[in-house]
């Protein structure tokens, strides 16, 4: 699962839209070895066992090689080649693991990097399951989680102790969509050696550089963007030689394995994810600028909005952005907010994202938060309640006009 060589799809100088095209699509991925080449996409290898053509081959084989039959666990082209194509997309990557979920993807990442009686430090804005991961089934294996505020790296220098061994980062972070300073807590990190595990799903790769920014160990939902199509359950881990073979050791012990059919979809969902990312981003721009100009609202969380916090941080270290970002109403109650989800026609009412259809859920980032509050103290506390938009391909004039619907609701909302 390591890199494909250059001319197979893994050529380090091409363009990230060109490598969308050609990463994992290896001439003996796409043929046979007399006709090497001859499909455009890899087929879908469903197998459980490998055969030998001998003993000989069976003893003297390669067992334990990335990109080589041994039993169907350690995958087969298929999931080889999404495997190669997600490395040849982040830059500073030797090797790239699959999960079968994105939560997957970071419990497994973790517990290559902890080890019973270590401590992580993990940011509070973290996406809630990896937060139930520190008080599960982390906390269960002796390991103790320690939660920061993001947007504080004196705070997070001060938290370090000798037993830390790792950090969890998410920038933006879930839900509140803060942005961290990743270089400069990366490189803390380092200093007192502590490995840093970056939650990437919202720009991933094409919109930020997660390995080159300091992190050791990247981890995308590949449920998201790389899906595209709200169809299948996946994630990945990716990371210089040194971690990806501890990841590579950590799921091969707990025996995790994704099917070929969901690895497909992903390879197919991946050549058109830089056009969607794009299309989504211009989108979601316009509508936080729009939505920022209401007066039913007091605070539009989208980093890519100028003059909004984080902002310049995201300018400075990202090349793209997304269609997911937050809004926060102004005062009123829950029942309003809930007025306002019911009211829309084209916003699926969903947790996930990423998808080519637009999707909205409840924010209440209150009840998930241990070294922040919410709301921010320079906010209004009646400003509490607000919804997490994730915007998809549909018409941009239309989606407004939805959310206009769904703001008038609020509106008459008691």
């Amino acid at each position: 699962m390591a890199n494909g060589g250059a001319g197979d799809g893994g050529g380090k100088g091409l363009e990230q839209a060109t490598r969308l095209v050609t990463a994992g699509r290896r001439s003996d991925w796409t043929g046979t070895p007399a006709e090497p080449g001859s499909v455009v996409n890899p087929p879908v290898w469903r197998a459980s066992t490998h055969l030998y053509p001998d003993s000989a081959a069976l003893h003297g084989g390669k067992p334990n090689a990335d990109g080589h039959f041994y039993y169907g666990r350690r995958g087969s082209p298929t999931q080889w080649a999404l495997a190669d194509a997600l490395t040849a997309l982040e830059p500073g990557a030797y090797g790239t693991m699959l999960y079968p979920s994105g939560v997957s993807a970071l419990a497994a990442s973790l517990m290559a990097v902890l080890r019973p009686g270590d401590v992580l430090l993990m940011t509070d804005n973290a996406y809630e399951p990896t937060r139930q991961l520190g008080r599960g089934l982390l906390k269960d294996f002796g390991i103790e989680t320690r939660w920061f505020d993001p947007l504080d790296p004196a705070a997070f220098e001060a938290a370090i102790d000798k037993r830390s061994k790792a950090v969890l980062l998410e920038s933006p972070g879930s839900l509140t969509l803060e942005v961290q300073d990743v270089p400069a807590l990366a490189a803390a990190a380092r200093a007192h050696g502590l490995a840093t595990v970056l939650d990437n799903t919202w720009a991933g790769p094409l919109g930020f550089a997660a390995l080159n920014h300091g992190a050791d160990i990247s981890v995308m939902s590949l449920t998201k963007h790389v899906g595209g199509h709200s169809d299948l359950m996946l994630g990945s881990a990716a990371a210089g030689e040194h971690f990806y073979a501890k990841l590579r050791r950590t799921a091969q012990q707990l025996g995790l394995v994704v099917s070929p059919d969901d690895a497909s979809l992903a390879l197919r969902g991946l050549r058109s994810m830089g056009l969607r990312l794009e299309r989504e981003t211009a989108s979601a721009l316009a509508l936080a600028t729009w939505l920022e100009q209401q007066p039913q609202i007091a605070r539009v969380l989208c980093p890519m909005l100028p003059g909004s916090p984080g902002h310049a941080l995201w300018a400075r270290d990202f090349t793209g952005g997304c269609g997911l970002f937050s809004i926060v109403f102004k005062g009123k109650k829950g029942s309003a907010r809930d007025a306002f989800i019911d009211a829309l026609n084209l916003f699926g009412i969903g947790y996930s994202w990423g998808g080519f259809e637009s999707l909205v859920s409840p924010v209440d980032p209150a009840k998930l938060r241990s070294a922040t509050v919410w709301p921010l103290p320079d906010m209004d506390p009646a400003d509490r309640f607000g919804v997490r938009l994730s915007i998809g391909l549909e018409g941009l004039e239309d989606l407004k006009a939805d959310l206009a619907l769904g703001l008038t609701a609020w509106e008459k909302a008691p």
